[in-house]
């Protein structure tokens, strides 16, 4: 019996802080969202960098450029392994734009093995058009003044506003 027919749910995680969520992260949650029963975007707390978005406010921009897709959107705090223990998850969803990212990623995914071997990474890639954009780059453009509308969508681009990082 295939798989997707048994009665045990496939629940992956997609985890950033998605500061902002750039049109990248979308082609991976639409990608991730049919290869899986339940899709979970989780938000990180990201105590360790400074943001540009609260928690809150990257959250319900999470929510709202994703509304119509099967995903929820939720906070998480600490290891992700932990929260996919929590969860009931069996993947964590990473996605990857190029080579630098794969070799860290694939060192991320190692250790969360270790931690938790039942959850297993998946790696998916953007589309061509999409590889070249980071949360970073558009955070900066944006305070630069310049147009993002191609990276974000219109939701997160109208609230990309300069406006200073939050402590």
């Amino acid at each position: 019996m295939p798989a997707h027919t048994t009665s045990t749910r496939r629940i992956a995680v997609y985890s950033g802080t998605f500061d902002p969520l750039t049109l990248g992260h979308e082609d991976v949650v639409r990608r991730a969202a049919g290869l899986f029963d339940e899709l979970i975007l989780a938000v990180a707390v990201a105590h360790h960098k400074k943001t540009r978005f609260t928690l809150k406010e990257r959250m319900e921009m999470a929510a709202e450029a994703l509304a119509g897709l099967p995903v929820r959107v939720l906070p998480f705090e600490g290891l992700i392994m932990d929260f996919c223990r929590g969860q009931g998850a069996c993947a964590v969803v990473r996605g990857i734009r190029n080579m630098t990212d794969f070799d860290y990623e694939a060192q991320m995914a190692a250790m969360n093995r270790k931690l938790l071997p039942t959850v297993e990474t998946v790696f998916l890639l953007p589309q061509a058009e999409l590889q070249c954009i980071s949360s970073t780059l558009v955070r900066e453009i944006a305070t630069l003044g310049g147009d993002v509308s191609q990276m974000v969508s219109p939701v997160v681009a109208d609230l990309l506003t300069p406006r200073p990082l939050q402590a």
